[in-house]
């Protein structure tokens, strides 16, 4: 694996909407994101992506394409992050050139997380599921969210540990505006094992938005085995999802998928964060789908951490060495850059 480095002070980050860009009403937002990056040393680059959206879209798949390729070639550019996800970020990797990707941190979640996975699987090269640029637009940030930055400045063969959250965000209002703190949390924040006696897993961390990196199944993007064999010198993953909003049936169709298709052939579980999505069908609900996907791979399965659209979330490094431990309020995430 190869770790990008991002350090504490003096850094610049590029801005592009590799996924979905902003209508005009929502500029603003980014206006206040840019301030407080500045705020803590940080300078910004903007791409002319995000000031657009059309048709589920910032623009054409090219130019996204184009401008993150720019992105991580501009050599004053040390991490890129995106406004924040969207639907079509699929498109746009037949058109990067992969492997004239420098080492450099690309952060995100959602429909990001799309272009992280095919990155990482191709190349080696560690990519970080976390905050988007959006949530980083109070004036503090929780201890969780604020985590990423010591994340990325972690360096080669280094380790971090990330604690989990004391209470979470059920719900999204975008009409209410961030004052001191982007979130309102309004839930006590529990991590979940559905097998009691197992409160550890270890493994290569790999994942990312069920409902989105389950379309790589099958393409020259989604080649887990390869990865494997070329970049974790074989070891097993450690598997992350979050869904934003797939049925209880969606996912599992998605899950069988992945399991068919080989990719939980050589792993040590699964970790699912919380989500108000998995609406139950009939009487099958999101419990049943991890038990499910538990009965047929044999794999340990943790749900309800601190990831993806219920905020706050870890940043998961894809690639590192992770070990999760379920110790009540003092569960934790470690990770190792090796």
């Amino acid at each position: 694996m190869r770790y990008p480095f991002f350090g504490w002070t003096g850094q610049t980050i590029g801005i592009t909407a590799l996924s979905s860009g902003l209508p005009d009403a929502l500029h603003p937002l980014l206006e206040e994101s840019k301030l407080r990056l500045e705020d803590r040393q940080m300078e910004t680059v903007i791409g002319e992506t995000v000031w657009t959206q059309e048709k589920a879209q910032s623009t054409t798949a090219s130019v996204r394409a184009s401008e993150l390729m720019q992105m991580f070639q501009h050599p004053d550019i040390d991490a890129i992050l995106p406004p924040f996800g969207g639907e079509r970020a699929l498109d746009i990797l037949s058109h990067l050139d992969f492997f004239e990707l420098p080492v450099k941190w690309l952060l995100g979640y959602s429909d990001t997380s799309t272009v992280l996975f095919a990155i990482t699987v191709k190349t080696g090269i560690a990519t970080a599921h976390g905050p988007n640029v959006l949530e980083l637009r109070s004036e503090e940030w929780d201890e969780t969210t604020a985590a990423w930055r010591r994340v990325l400045a972690t360096p080669r063969d280094g380790s971090v540990t990330q604690w989990m959250s004391t209470r979470f965000q059920t719900a999204w209002n975008h009409d209410v505006r961030p004052k001191r703190f982007m979130f309102h949390f309004d839930q006590p924040t529990e991590w979940k094992t559905l097998n009691p006696s197992i409160t550890q897993v270890t493994g290569r961390l790999l994942g990312g938005c069920l409902e989105t990196v389950r379309h790589l199944i099958g393409t020259p993007y989604g080649d887990v085995r390869a990865f494997q064999e070329q970049h974790l010198g074989g070891e097993p993953i450690l598997w992350y999802f979050e869904a934003c909003e797939a049925s209880a049936t969606d996912l599992h169709r998605s899950l069988m998928q992945m399991h068919l298709a080989g990719w939980f052939d050589y792993a040590t579980g699964i970790l699912f964060g919380r989500t108000s999505a998995g609406q139950a069908i009939e009487d099958y609900t999101l419990l049943d789908v991890y038990q499910m996907i538990a009965t047929e791979t044999g794999l340990p399965i943790f749900y309800d951490l601190d990831i993806g659209h219920q905020p706050p979330q870890l940043t998961l490094v894809n690639g590192a060495t992770a070990t999760v431990t379920l110790q009540g309020k003092d569960s934790r995430l470690d990770m190792t850059f090796d």
